[in-house]
Parts: C-alpha cells; structure tokens; sequence
C-alpha cells in the first residue's frame, strides 16, 4: 500500500505504479517467445558459419549491450524495443551455451544444470531483495536487472537443455514433442489451482526455449539429422519476419500493454 497521504477531500483509488516495462502475458507474448527462441538458434549457428565463432560471438555482445542499453533507457514498455532486447538475448543466450560446450568442451551434462544453478541464483537473489519474482512488478530499475538476468539465464539454460536432449537420442523432432508435452504441464497445474501463476509462468518460459530452438533446428539441420534441410538462413529469415509482423501489429494494437490498474491488482 501506497504512504503517501491523501490530499483533502481526495478519496482513495488504485495504488498507481511507475509504467511497466515489460508486456502483459498473452497468447501473443507466448508464439513471439517461441518464435524468438528458435530464430536466435539458427541465427547464432548461422552467424558462426558466416562470419566465424569468435566475431560472432563478438557481434552478439555487442548488440546485446546495445540493445539492453535501449531498453533501460526508455521509461515504459515499447513493444519493438523490448521485443528486439529479447532477439538479442536469444542469440546470445545460444551463444554462451554453445562457447562452453564447443569452445570450452563442457559436457551438456554439466552445462545444463549449471545454467539451472545460475537460473536458481538469480531467483533468490531477486527474491531476497524485493520479495517477489512477478513480471507485473517490473517498474524499478533493480527489479528490471533481476529480470533481465533471469531472461539471459533461461535462454542459456534452455539452449543447453534442449541439446541435450536432442544429443541423447531424441533428436531435434522428438525433443520438440517432449517439451511442447512438458510446457502444458505448469500450464494445466495452473489452471488447476495447483500452481501459483509466478512459478508456472516462470517453469513455462523456461521450456519455451528448448521448444522453439528443436522445431527451428528441425527445420533448418539436414536429413542426415532428421531434420528438413532448410537451411539455417531461410529458417533465420523466415522466423524473423514472423517475428517483425507480430511485434508490428502489437506496437499499433497496444494489445499486450499493460494497465496501471492491473498492475496495482498484481504487484
């Protein structure tokens, strides 16, 4: 609740918040996601191949910085700028998953969980400072720094999560299947009542990147990998303008921003 007093003969309204700087959860923020998962896979790999693993990695950083830049400098959620700092952090994300198993030959076994150990750490620490982990809370600069942590960590977790998978036999199809099963999981406890909307939105954004990265390695790896053949630059281009088309129509629809109301509700 709000200490600040009540001018005279003002009655009081919903506790107003500073804007919010991320989106409201839709069904378009979960197939942008997805969407951005797999084309910063194939962008990161295609990248690699094109300009060398170490100036794109190089590259990657840089636009990564550049574009968080961006993002904490506005001061309210705006879908293009938010929506380009989540490309960025997917094509990164891949890349520090990929620097330490193929540069550094870190096995995906011990990769994986320690990015979920990283993950963990970032949640407890965002935590213990500010007693919440909700995305509708987002309106100070440190509970944006813990947020964007979490995000660059989910995406290098569910890099190393979903080559692992794809590695141990699944196969870049078969992992895809696996975790569209496992990401209804947190979905249906929700809406079950089991689960608290933080944890399950949480649990669901983690699968979302092992998700979108199978179907795109799918698409993009040749047949001798069970995959379409389609090339990691068709797939890369075609899954950024879905992605273009989708945060176009938000930016004129504003239908993903959210309301002082709902933020007082929820924070």
């Amino acid at each position: 609740m709000s200490t600040d007093r009540l001018a005279p003969g003002r009655h009081p309204g919903p506790v107003r918040h500073a804007l919010s700087k991320v989106p409201e959860v839709t069904v378009y923020f979960w197939v942008i996601k997805v969407l951005t998962t797999g084309m910063g896979e194939t962008a990161s790999d295609w990248l690699a191949h094109l300009l060398g693993p170490v100036p794109a990695v190089a590259l990657g950083a840089v636009a990564l910085a550049a574009a968080l830049a961006v993002q904490f400098a506005v001061r309210r959620y705006v879908a293009w700028i938010y929506w380009t700092a989540i490309v960025m952090v997917s094509v990164f994300g891949t890349m520090a998953a990929d620097v330490l198993h193929v540069g550094l030959g870190v096995p995906y076994l011990l990769s994986t969980p320690f990015f979920m150990v990283a993950l963990a750490t970032v949640f407890a620490l965002w935590y213990g400072s500010e007693r919440t982990l909700s995305i509708h809370s987002i309106h100070t600069r440190r509970r944006e720094v813990f947020y964007w942590a979490a995000v660059l960590a989910t995406f290098a977790l569910g890099t190393a999560a979903g080559d692992l998978s794809a590695t141990l036999g699944l196969g870049y199809l078969g992992s895809a299947v696996l975790y569209a099963a496992a990401i209804a999981v947190p979905a249906l406890a929700h809406r079950g009542g089991r689960l608290n909307a933080v944890t399950a939105f949480w649990s669901a954004y983690v699968l979302t990147r092992p998700l979108g990265a199978s179907v795109a390695d799918w698409m993009a790896v040749g047949h001798g990998r069970g995959g379409l053949a389609w090339g990691l630059g068709p797939v890369t281009l075609a899954w950024t303008a879905a992605i273009l088309v989708l945060v176009a129509y938000l930016a004129v629809s504003r239908k993903d921003v959210q309301t002082d109301e709902a933020q007082s509700v929820r924070s």
